[in-house]
């Protein structure tokens, strides 16, 4: 029997997709609400190009889903689990940064 198996490939890939500031930005923005490409892109100022290619790698891991409206797809998170694991781990590695 292995000790590294199957069972964690895909939580290494979760956080693999998390180890972007990029995606890590957009991935916060989104525990607000959902957005469109061009309010992540304003809210982060990065190109829209820029901010399609870390959302596909977030979407390809499932971490977020996309929803047509009009002619816009607003993008959010996939579930409630993604929006704690992150705030989480944002809040863990912020604590004692004063010292």
């Amino acid at each position: 029997m292995s000790l590294v198996g199957d069972d964690y490939g895909p939580v290494t890939e979760f956080f693999g997709a998390l180890a972007s500031p990029v995606r890590a930005a957009v991935i916060h923005l989104l525990t607000e609400r959902p957005h469109t490409v061009s309010e992540i892109g304003a809210a982060l100022g990065a190109s829209q190009p820029l901010v399609s290619q870390h959302l596909r790698v977030l979407r390809e891991t499932g971490l977020v889903t996309t929803e047509r409206s009009g002619r816009s797809t607003v993008y959010s998170l996939a579930d409630d689990h993604v929006a704690h694991v992150f705030l989480d781990a944002l809040v863990h590695t912020q604590e004692n940064t004063d010292d």
